[in-house]
């Protein structure tokens, strides 16, 4: 997986780039989403790496409806240098950089219960005033976590969840 990301990172960057000098983060994420879910299809993965599609073949594949030029020339690339089983990895790291960029925090909130639009809306006007920038939530529901919520945003991970504070109970009692 290491692997996987050294070799997409510079062509991620590469995106971004051509993604920030046409003001286009959006058309750009869309476009790599798209070719990042067509290309991890087991059927289409397969026939990917076959010597038979040519490149033309492989960026009418992967390339979104209403594709820029540049985009095609992009997926041109990444077959030419035998990079498009990386598509997946290039997706999830033009996506770290967009938000970065944008100074968006991405955050996941995993409860034990479904969480209504208030309790939402209060962890995400905390979760503004502790990283100074805007932040757009993902929720879950695991039942596991017995009360409370784990709130991951990238770096940092908050468990206030009733399963966590056992856990560190149990880990306090047995030293």
């Amino acid at each position: 997986m290491s692997q996987a990301l050294t070799l997409a990172r510079p062509y991620a960057r590469a995106a971004f780039a051509l993604a920030r000098d046409a003001g286009a983060y959006a058309h750009w994420s869309n476009a790599l989403a798209f070719a990042a879910r067509v290309a991890a299809d087991p059927q289409v993965a397969g026939l990917l790496g076959s010597p038979r599609l040519t490149h033309a073949d492989a960026v009418d594949l992967l390339a979104i409806d209403g594709a820029t030029q540049t985009m095609r020339d992009f997926v041109a690339l990444l077959a030419d240098n035998r990079r498009l089983s990386l598509l997946t990895e290039i997706a999830g790291l033009f996506e770290e950089l967009r938000a970065e960029a944008e100074r968006v925090v991405k955050a996941r909130v995993t409860s034990a219960s479904v969480l209504g639009n208030g309790e939402l809306e209060g962890i995400r006007a905390a979760l503004v005033k502790r990283f100074g920038r805007d932040v757009e939530i993902e929720s879950a529901v695991d039942a596991s976590l017995i009360g409370g919520a784990v709130i991951d945003a990238g770096d940092v991970v908050i468990d206030g969840s009733l399963k966590g504070k056992l856990g560190r109970l149990q880990a306090a009692l047995a030293n």
